[in-house]
């Protein structure tokens, strides 16, 4: 059983031998996958998580991965590629062998699902759309070790209107700091919180390959109403 195009199809399907004895079935299937990303925020009320801003894509055809079942694991920096123009970094990771949740969803807006760890981080309320603003703000990311620091950015745009929820914010990292270890944003930070007048204001998302220290982001309040939605 398939699914191509939003449509379920059935098909037989005859596995034949190669020149070598072993038998192909003529499809290439991606049957797991693992990677690093950022958590953005767990609802302790509900039991949920939020991550990424963005949904998980196949990393040869671009496709957003249909999840049948999926876990998210904590995960140890010891350090990152640094990046530059026209060549995005990436935070390196070891993997946890316990999971603390389990994946339920991978949409367009990000990675939902139930959280099971313990509590970690702080409590901050999510703002609303209309008090996020241009200006001063903060990117929490884990560039090293396991614990997560808050770094200097600007938000330079805010989009209530467009199309594309994964780019309703426009930021650049400003902290030198963050510059000094990872260049900007960097693959694997996709998901870290923006805080802004000590309210969740949203979670990067993207970074722009030719000037690496800037970078998109997401809502937090578009996350959050996602998150309820897959708790339901």
């Amino acid at each position: 059983v398939y699914r191509r195009g939003g449509t379920q199809h059935t098909a037989q399907l005859t596995p034949v031998q190669d020149e070598n004895g072993e038998y192909k079935a003529g499809v290439w299937v991606r049957d797991s996958g693992a990677g690093i990303g950022t958590m953005s925020f767990v609802d302790t009320l509900h039991g949920t998580f939020a991550g990424l801003g963005h949904s998980i894509s196949d990393s040869d055809t671009g496709a957003d991965l249909t999840l049948r079942s999926g876990e998210i694991v904590p995960v140890t920096i010891p350090g990152c590629i640094r990046g530059a123009a026209g060549s995005p970094g990436e935070l390196r990771g070891d993997f946890s062998a316990s999971a603390v949740g389990r994946v339920l969803a991978n949409d367009t807006a990000g990675v939902y699902g139930s959280y099971s760890g313990p509590t970690i981080g702080q409590e901050l309320p999510v703002a609303n759309l209309q008090e996020v603003k241009v200006g001063d703000a903060e990117l929490w990311a884990t560039v090293q070790g396991v614990t997560a620091k808050p770094y200097k950015v600007k938000i330079e745009q805010v989009n209530m209107t467009g199309t594309d929820k994964n780019r309703n914010l426009l930021i650049k990292a400003t902290d030198e700091s963050l510059l000094e270890i990872t260049g900007g944003i960097v693959q694997g930070m996709s998901g870290s919180p923006l805080v802004q007048d000590g309210k969740l204001v949203g979670a990067v998302t993207h970074v722009l390959v030719g000037t690496p220290a800037k970078g998109y982001g997401i809502f937090a309040d578009t996350m959050l109403k996602m998150a309820e939605t897959y708790n339901q």
